[in-house]
């Protein structure tokens, strides 16, 4: 039996979430005797998967498939599956694996487990940990199919290098391409920002306290001189002062960085429900009631146009020492 899990590409190149399932699954391979394979299309540095872990990449070729589209790459990570004997597949949870999940655990008929946060415990059931209501809660889920479908949370598990000597492989999976065009891409809106926002370990995010657009730059230089990237709650998205794309939130990006900086947002619940999976939180607000701070590791209480200068002058003055 072999691991397998679905490596997702940015721009031809593998990306971090592709990463983490690697490292969470060479982990658990370690302790079960397995082997780990990867899948995916248009990966023009598969062989970095072999850093962390992967025996084998299986590579796919086809230009259609290098476009994402939820129907046709389930049925190319299930015939992989299939193919080489995996009963344990993982996902990430980015935008596309969200969606793509649902279509492949019918396709190989697995149970299928979301928010996942540990490795399986060691027992003879396969149980595993996963946050729910919105993150605020841990479940412990056991699986009793024979197929197991985890889509991993973000940032739930570090990534770590243990190199082996990996094998890439030409992978020509039977798959549907009809469905590209019952589904098709008609416009691509990439954002503009320095760093990928569902990659980011530092996120900059700022609200209507800012009062309006003009005030932004203050936000992407904070952003800038912590090489993080920036984000925005609902509110302003909605008024036009920042990108739909950076909008995080439950009706939003869920995001998971290591560090979540939030400036002039009152924490409302539906905001809270797409960042409260942050490692750390900060809030920057002049209300004291904000409901922002019952959540957060760090609160200052204070104008943003006063504490983001001070807080930017502090931070170019440590990064001089």
């Amino acid at each position: 039996m072999y691991i397998l899990i679905y490596a997702e590409s940015q721009n031809g190149k593998v990306a971090k979430s592709a990463k983490e399932l690697a490292s969470y699954a060479k982990a658990y391979a370690d302790k079960t005797g397995q082997e780990v394979f990867a899948v995916g299309a248009g990966l023009e540095d598969a062989g970095e998967l072999f850093k962390y872990g992967v025996n084998k990449v299986l590579t796919v070729e086809n230009e259609t498939l290098k476009q994402f589209n939820a129907f046709a790459h389930a049925q190319m990570v299930a015939d992989a599956a299939k193919k080489n004997d995996a009963n344990l597949v993982l996902i990430s949870s980015s935008n596309d694996a969200v969606y793509m999940g649902p279509v492949l655990a019918d396709l190989l008929d697995a149970g299928y487990v979301s928010q996942v946060i540990s490795l399986p415990e060691e027992s003879d059931t396969f149980i595993v940990k996963r946050k729910v209501f919105s993150n605020k809660g841990i479940a412990y889920t056991e699986v009793l199919t024979d197929n197991k479908l985890l889509r991993i949370a973000k940032n739930s598990f570090e990534v770590i290098e243990k190199p082996v000597e990996g094998t890439l492989e030409k992978f020509e999976p039977e798959v549907d391409l009809s469905v590209y065009d019952e589904y098709k891409v008609v416009k691509v809106d990439k954002a503009t920002g320095k760093i990928s926002l569902s990659d980011a370990d530092i996120v900059v995010s700022a609200g209507r306290g800012l009062k309006g657009p003009e005030n932004w730059g203050m936000i992407e230089e904070l952003a800038d001189v912590l090489g993080a990237a920036t984000a925005c709650s609902k509110p302003v998205a909605d008024l036009g002062w920042r990108p739909h794309q950076e909008h995080v939130g439950q009706t939003g990006k869920q995001i998971a960085p290591n560090l979540y900086i939030a400036v002039g947002i009152s924490g409302a619940i539906q905001h809270l429900a797409g960042v409260n999976g942050s490692k750390n939180m900060v809030v920057i607000n002049n209300d004291p009631e904000a409901p922002f701070f019952k959540a957060a590791d760090y609160g200052v209480v204070g104008d943003a146009f006063e504490v983001v200068p001070k807080l930017i002058e502090k931070i170019k003055a440590f990064k001089k020492q």
